[in-house]
């Protein structure tokens, strides 16, 4: 499987940022890949009070050109996240295309990014956004595939489950900041990886020093050993990552981690 990380430039401009999607998109295509992966908010500052005014309905522009290219291309787009609008909530929702252009998956992120770092970042996405209630999995010739979105990578029961529907591939559009991208970003790719006997895909905006909210960039794929497999910085790039699906079978026959698992012992009793 190549995955193309398509680390992308956002700004005010809605259209452009899809026609600059669209561009990347196709120049991944003409070198193989499989699956083009855009990063979270791809059209959309990453700001609460843009959420609302770039907002779609289903069958929006986005969701029309992503699935229209997917279906010229023949390849499968994970299409980063777009602010969703149904009735009157809003949601960070990644939309994924299959070859025909179809709709195969559609996860609202889960768990909502509100933080508060003491001499760092402070976001409050609930200000604006309402949380999603599924765990997204879906199917290609190459197997499951999961999809979750930033903040829910931070969360390892949600990655396990996943996994144990058969998931080989995280897929994770995601914007990291620049107080947890430095102390947390590959960590936590890597982390999920070993923890899951899988492959982890991050997808990260461009870093744009002037935004209100400066994404970390450093899009990367890391395989199920835990190896960073490509990495990008902080500028406008696109990454190309092979994904062999045989490795991740052999690294969980060397460790047994997920067929080990004693679930009998594992019971949470909250206090």
């Amino acid at each position: 499987m190549r995955v193309a990380l398509i680390q992308m430039p956002v700004t005010p401009d809605k259209q452009e940022n899809i026609s600059c999607a669209c561009r990347a998109i196709r120049k991944a295509a003409c070198n193989g890949a499989d699956v083009a992966v855009l990063p979270e908010m791809f059209c959309c500052p990453y700001e609460n009070s843009c959420f609302r005014a770039y907002g779609e309905e289903a069958g929006g522009p986005a969701q029309q050109a992503l699935s229209a290219l997917a279906g010229e291309l023949g390849l499968y787009i994970v299409g980063g996240s777009i602010p969703e609008l149904e009735g009157d909530k809003v949601y960070n929702t990644s939309y994924v295309y299959g070859r025909k252009g179809e709709l195969l998956a559609k996860h609202r992120k889960v768990h909502l990014f509100d933080i508060n770092v003491a001499g760092g970042q402070r976001f409050m996405e609930s200000d604006t956004l309402s949380p999603g209630n599924a765990i997204t999995t879906f199917e290609t010739e190459f197997g499951t595939c999961g999809l979750c979105i930033c903040f829910d990578l931070r969360f390892e029961e949600l990655a396990r489950c996943m996994c144990l529907r058969g998931a080989k591939v995280l897929f994770v559009p995601a914007a990291f900041n620049m107080t947890t991208g430095p102390a947390h970003w590959e960590l936590l790719f890597r982390q999920r990886a070993v923890d899951n006997q899988c492959f982890t895909v991050g997808v990260s905006p461009a870093r744009d020093k002037h935004a209100s909210y400066v994404a970390y960039g450093n899009s990367l794929a890391v395989d199920p050993w835990g190896t960073v497999l490509c990495r990008a910085g902080a500028e406008e790039a696109i990454l190309y990552a092979d994904l062999d699906i045989g490795r991740l079978e052999a690294v969980r026959a060397q460790l047994p981690i997920l067929s080990a698992r004693r679930t009998d012992l594992y019971e949470v009793r909250e206090k």
